[in-house]
């Protein structure tokens, strides 16, 4: 029952995340919506992937006894899982810089609309 709660909890944290998320991404006027929904997916993809790398790997870590054998064992596959995690992390980051990119494009001012916007006034 304990480990049923945790994935529960752990399932509303990621929700929570992915809502805040496309909180984020509904505050840029100028980016396309199929854009943001391509990037929301991508954010929710790379949770899950290093939620579950981290689940697998935490598995494999309580498998290995301590022995020589078992890194031998398990040791390339434990790597893969963490790679996988580093993975999720980059791309992570990889949206972090695209909406910094978008948020810098809603913040320019365009010369040519700024001047209208003075002689219209």
């Amino acid at each position: 029952m304990e480990k049923l709660d945790k994935l529960l909890d752990a399932n509303q944290k990621k929700e929570e995340k992915i809502k805040n998320f496309s909180e984020l991404l509904e505050s840029l006027q100028s980016t396309d919506e199929k854009k943001k929904l391509l990037w929301k997916e991508i954010y929710s993809n790379s949770l899950s992937d290093r939620e579950r790398a981290s689940i697998l790997f935490t598995e494999a870590y309580k498998a290995m006894g301590g022995g020589a054998s078992d890194h031998v064992t398990l040791g390339a596959t434990m790597t893969k899982y963490l790679e996988r995690m580093g993975k999720s992390n980059d791309q992570i980051l990889k949206l972090a810089e695209l909406i910094q990119k978008s948020e810098m494009d809603d913040a320019k001012v365009d010369p040519n609309d700024l001047f209208s916007k003075i002689s219209d006034g």
